[in-house]
C-alpha cells in the first residue's frame, strides 16, 4: 500500500481507492466522464457526379448508448463551393467549422478569389496536424479543376477520392456505393445513392438516423442543400 502511495502520490492514491471501490460495486462497468460525457456524430458522404458534388449527413449525435440529440448539425457550407462535413466529437465538429469558415473568408477577401478544394484539404490537413481532433472529415466542392471530395482523418492524412463515407454508418454506405456508383452519374442519380446509402447507416447504425441533410454543389449554382421537403420526395422515389 506504501508503495503505491509513494508512486501514485496522494491524490493519485485516493483515485486508485475510488476506482477499486466503484469497480467491486458495479462489477467492473466504470463509465469514463471523459469519454461518455460527449456526443458524437456518425454518417456522412460525399459522391462525385458529372457537373459537380452531392454531400450529405445524418442527424444524430449519441453518448454511448444514449441519443444525445436528434437534429445535430453535420453539414457546412464553408465557402459558396466547398462544404465540411464532420463526424465524431460534436464539440471539435463545430469549432473546426467555424475555424475552417473563417480561413476561407479571408483568403477570399485577400486573394479576391475562392480557394481551390485541395486547398481547403490541405488547410484542414495542416490544422488537424497541428492540434489532432477525434473528428473524420469530408471536404467536398467544385472548382477549375472539377469536382472533388477529400477524407481527412484526425492525424491530417488527406485522401481524394470519387466518393466517400466517414463515421460508424460509413461500412453500410460503403456497401451501397460499391454497388451504385458510376463516373459520370446525373445529379439526380447522385442524389438517390446518397440518400439510399444514409437510409441503409440509419436501419443499420445505431449511432446514424433522425434524418439526413443533402447539398449539391455546382459551378453555376454553388452550394445548394435540398429543403425538407425536397429530401423527403427524394426518399420516397427509392
Amino acid at each position: 500500500m506504501l508503495g503505491v502511495f509513494s508512486k501514485r502520490g496522494p491524490v493519485g492514491f485516493i483515485r486508485g481507492c475510488r476506482e477499486t471501490i466503484l469497480s467491486a460495486l458495479t462489477g467492473g462497468d466504470i463509465m469514463d466522464p471523459t469519454l461518455d460525457a460527449v456526443k458524437t456524430g456518425t454518417s456522412t458522404i460525399g459522391i462525385t457526379f458529372d457537373g459537380g458534388v452531392v454531400v450529405g449527413a445524418d442527424h444524430r449525435a449519441t453518448m454511448g448508448h444514449f441519443i444525445a440529440n436528434k437534429s445535430v448539425k453535420k453539414l457546412f457550407d464553408i465557402s459558396d463551393y466547398v462544404a465540411l462535413t464532420t463526424a465524431g466529437l460534436v464539440g471539435h465538429a463545430q469549432s473546426l467549422s467555424r475555424t475552417l469558415s473563417a480561413e476561407l473568408k479571408l483568403y477570399e477577401l485577400k486573394q479576391g478569389k475562392h480557394m481551390t478544394v485541395k486547398g481547403a484539404a490541405t488547410l484542414t490537413a495542416n490544422i488537424l496536424v497541428g492540434r489532432p481532433h477525434y473528428v473524420q472529415l469530408l471536404i467536398v466542392g467544385v472548382d477549375s479543376s472539377g469536382s472533388s471530395v477529400y477524407s481527412i482523418d484526425s492525424a491530417g492524412g488527406s485522401i481524394p477520392d470519387v466518393y466517400c463515407a466517414t463515421g460508424s454508418g460509413s461500412p453500410y454506405m460503403y456497401g451501397v456505393l460499391e454497388d451504385q456508383f458510376k463516373l459520370n452519374m446525373s445529379e439526380k442519380e447522385a442524389l438517390r445513392v446518397a440518400a439510399k446509402a444514409l437510409l441503409a447507416s440509419a436501419q443499420r447504425d445505431a449511432a446514424s438516423g433522425n434524418g439526413m441533410d443533402l447539398a449539391v454543389i455546382t459551378p453555376e449554382s454553388g452550394y445548394r442543400q435540398l429543403s425538407e421537403e425536397e429530401v423527403s420526395r427524394l426518399i420516397q422515389e427509392i
